[in-house]
């Protein structure tokens, strides 16, 4: 029973060490976004892939809804087919920005997610982004590797256990859905 507890224990501790002004800033930066009808676009790797596809599901159905400008937003890890063919012809670093060429345009925002903050791929979508005049979020570690001085805004997360990361990373984008879902924002 002491893994549990201490397992929670220290989640919790984690938990209370996120920054609600950089969650904030990820908010307004979305429903600006939104209002003007660009486009999110979220990358990452492995259990960061899976959260940058739930976001995915979160803002294009749960915060739309009942929302007179709909989100648009695309998953970079979602096409299983465009990443490894970029991954076998060109290299895996270019997975997401390349297909980010065919799409950004300055006022989009870019939501890129890795636990050491330096996947290279990662790392490359976002200095593209910022090239183009996007905004950049960055959910990463507190340590937060080349993403966090990267980023636009980096969000921050005061840990570098990579379950109690992805455990707040899940918590993030459940806190930015929840913000329009209940018309806070």
């Amino acid at each position: 029973m002491s893994f549990v507890s201490d397992y929670l224990a220290d989640l919790q501790k984690v938990v209370s060490g996120l920054d609600p002004g950089s969650i904030e800033r990820a908010i307004l930066a979305l429903r600006a976004a939104g209002e003007r009808g660009s486009f999110v676009y979220s990358c990452g790797n492995g259990g960061s892939a899976s959260i940058a596809s739930q976001i995915v599901v979160d803002l294009v159905k749960g915060a739309s809804e009942g929302r007179a400008r709909r989100f648009k937003m695309l998953g970079l890890a979602d096409s299983v087919a465009t990443l490894t063919a970029y991954a076998n012809d060109v290299n895996y670093e270019s997975v997401f920005a390349e297909p980010l060429r065919n799409f950004a345009q300055k006022g989009d925002v870019l939501i890129a997610i890795s636990g050491s903050g330096n996947s290279r791929n990662v790392l490359r979508a976002v200095e593209f982004a910022n090239s183009m005049g996007c905004e950049t979020i960055g959910l990463t570690s507190g340590m937060g590797g080349r993403l966090k001085d990267l980023v636009t805004l980096p969000v921050l997360v005061p840990s570098t256990h990579m379950g109690r990361l992805e455990d707040c990373f899940f918590i993030i984008t459940h806190i930015l859905l929840y913000a329009f879902i209940e018309k806070k924002y």
